[in-house]
């Protein structure tokens, strides 16, 4: 048995092979997969592995916004942590804290629920041995199709926090921030960002979950030396990690120019998009990178381990015929 067990009475959803989640044991309580409490399950693991690790590398997060939007003064890792500490003490680097938890929190449900919402519709309409045969475009359509509505649910914390960030002497926590922006530039001050937020999100997350599934499916095959049935819970989760790491990397560099336009237009008041790509040019976009991989490797990495150790993650791949 498993946290959240695969059974269907649709034939086009039933499995023909089953991947338990690591965390799932024997006499854990159960539930239809594809059911309501399914996907609430799924969400809630979403606000658990998105929420807490992403407020856990704010510090990270803060210096990596420092060196995009004034690459000048904040030069690299290192000084960004020093000048930081040294103009605001160590709880300067706990900035932001708030909106993150939130805007994440609230992503996070929206993407790890939407994401099994669109891979059993998009499975249904392919039928089992296509959804096998072609399941790497399953995983990236389902996964952009699920970002769509995260990104809204984000837009106004990821305004906030990137202004509690990146302008000293604007505000230092979220409750200064919100009713101060909404009083200069009203609503829409919150959600200047989401089209970029999109430009960022959806290749981040289709990288996320494709090239995570895979890269289980490769590691058990080549790596590993026994199936995964076999394997204990510990060294399941490894390869979770392991996954996920890898899977971050290539999130974090797919998404890191739009990141980085997203992290100055929240600064900057009247441009656009357009305008600040243009402004960072083809050098500055990848500013912060390095900064970036640490931070979304170990993110990527955490969640999905965090998702897998809670008996969450089903590695619901459409199976082989």
């Amino acid at each position: 048995l498993s946290l959240v067990s695969r059974k269907s009475s649709d034939p086009q959803v039933q499995p023909t092979r089953h991947l338990a989640a690591a965390a799932a044991q024997d006499g854990d309580y159960s539930c239809e997969y594809g059911s309501a409490t399914y996907y609430a399950y799924c969400g809630f693991g979403g606000i658990l592995s998105c929420g807490l690790t992403h407020t856990a590398v704010v510090p990270l997060d803060l210096v990596k916004c420092r060196i995009q939007v004034d690459p000048q003064k904040y030069k690299s890792i290192f000084k960004g942590f020093s000048i930081t500490v040294k103009e605001d003490g160590v709880r300067g680097l706990a900035r932001g804290w708030a909106p993150t938890f939130i805007g994440y929190s609230m992503q996070g449900l929206c993407k790890f629920g939407f994401y099994e919402v669109f891979k059993i519709f998009y499975g249904n309409l392919l039928g089992e041995e296509k959804s096998y045969l072609w399941r790497t475009s399953l995983y990236l359509a389902a996964s952009a199709s699920a970002e769509f509505f995260p990104d809204i649910a984000l837009a106004p914390m990821e305004a906030a926090k990137v202004h509690v960030q990146t302008q000293p002497g604007y505000a230092n926590t979220l409750r200064q921030a919100a009713p101060k922006m909404y009083a200069e530039d009203g609503l829409w001050v919150f959600y200047i960002g989401v089209v970029p937020l999109w430009m960022r999100q959806i290749p981040y997350t289709m990288m996320k979950f494709a090239c995570f599934e895979r890269t289980v499916e490769a590691l058990y095959k080549y790596v590993v030396p026994k199936p995964r049935s076999e394997c204990s819970k510990s060294e399941q989760l490894v390869v979770t990690f392991v996954a996920g790491y890898i899977a971050g990397v290539f999130c974090a560099i797919v998404s890191h120019p739009a990141d980085s336009v997203v992290s100055v237009l929240n600064k900057e008041k009247g441009s656009t998009a357009v305008e600040i790509l243009k402004k960072l040019g083809p050098k500055g976009v990848w500013k912060g990178l390095t900064a970036r991989i640490i931070m979304i490797g170990t993110l990527t990495a955490l969640q999905w381990f965090i998702y897998d150790s809670e008996g969450l993650f089903q590695a619901s791949s459409p199976s082989s015929p």
